[in-house]
């Protein structure tokens, strides 16, 4: 009996890799050139607001469309100070759940737990919002604002910091929500990176006599860091791009009379949402096309940072070696 030999397949020649050489690098320059090409439109659309208020615009506090004045300050700080908001609460959550799924789970618990945290990113962002301004919000201002206010009344600096109407709505809710929003991203990236780590250095570790924290704090986030501190710009970057829901909880208050983390503000993709469909030809529309630009700047500049810090961390382990 005799058996079939297997059939050779003819390998690919020189002109298939070529093909898909020239293929790839389409594909990154044609996301170059549609880079380009939205900085282009950009900056070609805010020209008149560009011209006319230059730099001012960043530190301008006007916002006035039937004067035709206008600054960005009030949206820009918004932007940042909701997105911060969501960061300092986000990441210390993303990674007490990342460090319960991979080190202290139970088996049965860890899938089940896992895809729960992950559907939280599947609700639609105006779901999130609605939730926010009707149920999230009242209570935000009845349990949390009020007592505040009441037990820092006349206390300089942290009265100001809790002042402000109880409405519910304002900086301090836009970054909470935010920051539910994106705790689902940080999460998934987070436990993925830990669960790459060598099982044979956190068995040595624990070997050792290392307790679970030793373990993490030594050999899962020196191994992991870059992998941590991507998905951490991952989330910075979905808040910072976030638009419907910081639309509903904000306020989309255009003015800035206080520093409290409860004062109705506007964030620079609210106030694209709220105004561009009904921003005339003229300094409105090309100021608010100012405003994507210095959002895409924002973004742009945290990236590099982020590339930065990374470099350094490289540098410092370098160094150590």
């Amino acid at each position: 009996m005799t058996t079939a030999l297997p059939i050779k397949r003819a390998r690919s020649g020189p002109l298939v890799d070529q093909i898909f050489g020239w293929a790839a690098k389409s594909c990154a320059l044609l996301t170059l050139g549609l880079l380009i090409a939205i900085l282009t439109s950009l900056t070609i659309s805010a020209w008149p607001a560009i011209e006319k208020y230059g730099f001012g615009f960043l530190t301008s506090t006007v916002w006035d469309p039937v004067q035709e004045e206008f600054g960005g300050f009030v949206m820009i700080y918004g932007t940042l100070a909701t997105s911060l908001i969501a960061l300092v609460i986000a990441v210390p959550v993303s990674f007490g759940i990342a460090l319960f799924l991979t080190e202290l789970s139970p088996a049965w618990l860890k899938r089940p737990l896992g895809t729960a945290i992950e559907l939280l990113a599947a609700v639609p962002s105006i779901v999130y919002g609605m939730w926010g301004l009707l149920v999230f919000g009242p209570v935000l201002a009845e349990y949390v604002q009020t007592p505040l206010q009441t037990a820092f009344a006349g206390v300089p600096y942290l009265g100001a910091l809790v002042s402000g109407p109880p409405v519910g709505i304002g900086l301090l809710s836009a970054g909470i929500i935010l920051a539910i929003m994106i705790i689902p991203f940080i999460a998934a990236v987070m436990r993925d990176v830990f669960e790459v780590t060598p099982p044979l250095l956190k068995e040595s570790a624990y070997g050792l006599g290392a307790t679970t924290w030793e373990v993490v704090s030594k050999v899962v986030l020196p191994y992991t860091k870059t992998g941590v501190i991507g998905g951490i710009m991952l989330g910075l970057g979905r808040a910072i791009g976030e638009t419907m829901a910081v639309t509903f909880v904000i306020g989309n208050f255009n003015q800035l009379d206080s520093l409290s983390l409860f004062q109705a503000a506007n964030s620079i993709t609210s106030a694209l949402a709220n105004e561009f469909a009904e921003a005339g030809e003229g300094l409105h529309q090309a100021a608010l096309m100012y405003l994507g630009l210095v959002l895409f700047f924002i973004t742009f500049v945290i990236l590099t940072l982020s590339k930065l810090l990374l470099s350094q961390l490289r540098k410092a382990e370098g160094a150590k070696t």
